[in-house]
């Protein structure tokens, strides 16, 4: 499985681009960059070079490791599934394009979207000198008004994009990212009430249009969760120490929660029940909260089945519940 790390060249070229530069005056970017985020605001707010260059210490660390975790999900499902063409929309810094080409050897070309320069300049900066995303083509142009003019690609990754408009904008954009598929869409959103939401109606609207749930869900069925409870899971991240130093940050590591939907135009030929929260273990027995074919389920798996507490132990949050 692909390391939620940010790979070296990433990490390297971030370094590189921080050189000469006041760490006081990007950290009090990152802390108005991160207070717009938490606040629901878009990418607007960066407008500089130096406001993307503090967006990407301050998001792009738990982006990656956000998609990264969703791609693994998709991955450990489809083993075989080699996607040669990518189509990243609402790029900006070009996370997404990052975690796939780690996670994907297969891909030969990278297609990014996104309507800030700022963001398209850094990403371009970031990836000139690599072997993968050196040749990488970014269009400048507003994913709600272009996405009819770019082509069809395998695999498609909106992350932390959907949000950035209303209830009409968002079942356009989902249109037009599922018309764009000719295989697989990949959806990531903050692991907040709000983002799940907007995951679930967007799950219902292209279930509706004939897509099939690859994962998290085991199934292309009503969601079995309700309020005040959400479908969502946590990655945690090393922080470079660039990051820990403008984040004003003690721990070495983060936890990113997030939620995503995966879909293909291929209906899954096996399914698997979701691990759904931190499965409780005891010397009697491994308790953990599954989302299955069949709905919610509290699962018990009692010591005395001695292989299914083993396998039941290695459970962890966001992980398939396999026989």
């Amino acid at each position: 499985m692909t390391s939620p790390a940010l790979p070296p060249e990433l990490r390297a070229a971030l370094e590189a681009k921080l050189q000469g530069v006041s760490r006081e005056a990007i950290a009090r970017r990152v802390a108005l960059i991160s207070r717009t985020y938490r606040d629901g605001g878009n990418s607007a707010a960066i407008a500089s070079e130096s406001d993307a260059l503090a967006y990407a210490l301050a998001r792009m660390p738990a982006t990656y490791a956000a998609v990264v975790a969703s791609l693994n999900a998709l991955v450990e499902l489809r083993p075989d599934f080699a996607p040669k063409s990518l189509l990243d929309v609402g790029a900006g810094p070009g996370t997404a394009s990052w975690a796939a080409a780690e996670t994907f050897s297969s891909l030969q070309s990278f297609a990014l979207l996104d309507n800030n320069a700022a963001l398209r300049s850094l990403a371009l900066d970031l990836a000139r000198n690599t072997a993968r995303l050196g040749s990488i083509g970014y269009r400048r142009a507003d994913v709600s008004a272009a996405l009819a003019e770019e082509e069809h690609a395998e695999l498609v990754v909106a992350s932390y994009v959907i949000g950035e408009g209303g209830e009409h904008e968002r079942r356009a954009l989902a249109e037009r990212l599922w018309a764009m598929t000719s295989d697989t869409l990949v959806v990531i959103e903050p692991g907040i009430p709000a983002g799940y939401a907007r995951i679930i109606a967007l799950r219902e609207q292209l279930i509706a249009r004939g897509a099939h749930v690859a994962a998290p869900c085991p199934h292309d069925g009503k969601c079995p969760l309700y309020a005040p409870d959400w479908c969502h899971f946590a990655q945690r991240l090393p922080r470079l120490r660039a990051h820990m130093q403008v984040k004003g940050a003690e721990l070495p590591f983060e936890d990113e929660k997030f939620s995503y939907v995966a879909f293909t135009r291929m209906p899954s030929l096996r399914r698997f029940a979701r691990v759904l929260a931190p499965p409780s273990v005891s010397k009697v027995e491994v308790t953990a909260k599954l989302c299955t074919v069949g709905g919610l389920e509290i699962a018990k798996v009692p010591h005395r089945d001695k292989t299914a507490y083993a396998k039941a132990r290695r459970w962890r949050w966001g992980d398939m519940a396999s026989d």
